[in-house]
């Protein structure tokens, strides 16, 4: 993506347990079992299995080689087509109906079977998976429901890492040599484009994304940081503190508090074209006087990958954007 001249959370709803919900699981599982359970409902004849220790301490038997994975987070879908495992499952991305907008080319075809407020647990019932992998899920409830289908990997800590939900991820799929051989290949990319930016390397980045209800920040914490800070660069103003969410709501008063000599904005409305999304702003007075405007540093971004969980797909995509817009 060319620079544009101008630039422009989380809780996990607790579904419903019906009738007609657990008469599904009981037809699929015979006995409320835990994760300890060596397959899920998928039918796969498991030749073996593996214990892993899932992100939140817990041991997990699964099967050797998953046939039937279903993913219930942006970072889980991200992490398995990374590793060459196509789920059978996915939860729509934020703001999305189905697979966030830089997965879809690969994810199309896939069936949703849950939001980012939580899974369909009659859909995860009909997927028939054999290893779910849960992204940050926390609710207790919710992880019992999916533990009586299949061996259920909670696969994202408290610090969100990508790069430690891939190198899990890749122990639950048998594909431990495939995430480190990509951890390999995404250091050696980001060293030459530190190279390649030349003294554009130590900028002041600044993203913030942009919607009807306004503009917020990302700061420390998310995805999209840990990739700046893997290229050295430095965050201005509350940017460059943890964040208590997801994202940071910021008034147009405050923006100036956020300017730095680059700025990435994105949207998660894949309706909403870069000039549109820049005619919109031009109008606004406060985004006119920040200097990354002036400087024509400004560049409208995809908040799918960007400004989302991310993932390994999404961080090598991060840094083509960054080359476009940076590297003279």
């Amino acid at each position: 993506m060319a620079p544009n001249p101008l630039f422009p959370s989380r809780g996990i709803a607790r579904p419903a347990v019906s009738a007609a919900l657990l008469a599904a699981c009981a037809l699929v599982v015979t006995a409320c079992g835990s994760s300890e359970k060596s397959a899920g409902s998928g039918g796969t004849s498991a030749a073996g299995t593996t214990k892993v220790t899932d992100a939140t301490g817990t041991e997990v038997k699964v099967p050797t080689a998953p046939e039937r994975v279903v993913a219930l987070s942006e970072m889980d879908l991200d992490s398995a087509l990374t590793l060459g495992v196509e789920p059978v499952g996915l939860t729509a991305g934020r703001g999305q109906t189905g697979a966030p907008a830089y997965l879809v080319d690969k994810a199309e075809d896939i069936p949703v079977v849950g939001a980012v407020t939580g899974p369909d647990i009659e859909k995860v019932v009909q997927a028939k998976p054999d290893v779910i992998l849960a992204g940050q899920l926390a609710d207790e409830q919710v992880l019992a429901q999916l533990r009586k289908i299949a061996p259920t990997v909670v696969t994202i800590d408290s610090t969100k890492s990508w790069k430690k939900s891939l190198q899990l991820t890749g122990e639950v799929l048998g594909r431990t040599n495939e995430a480190e051989k990509f951890l390999t290949e995404y250091d050696a990319k980001v060293a030459a484009l530190k190279t390649d930016l030349g003294d554009r390397a130590g900028a002041s980045v600044s993203v913030t994304r942009y919607s009807a209800k306004g503009s917020a920040v990302m700061q420390q914490g998310v995805f999209i940081s840990d990739v700046l800070k893997d290229l050295g660069f430095e965050r201005p103003g509350i940017q460059a503190d943890q964040g208590e969410g997801h994202s940071t709501p910021i008034s147009e008063e405050n923006l100036k508090e956020i300017d730095g000599d680059w700025l990435f904005i994105g949207t998660l409305d894949p309706g909403t074209s870069d000039a549109a999304l820049l005619a919109a702003l031009a109008k606004k007075a406060a985004y006119k006087q920040l200097s990354a405007v002036q400087d024509k540093h400004a560049t409208v971004i995809d908040g799918s990958k960007w400004t989302s969980l991310g993932g390994a797909e999404a961080a090598v995509s991060v840094l083509d954007d960054i080359r476009k817009a940076m590297v003279k």
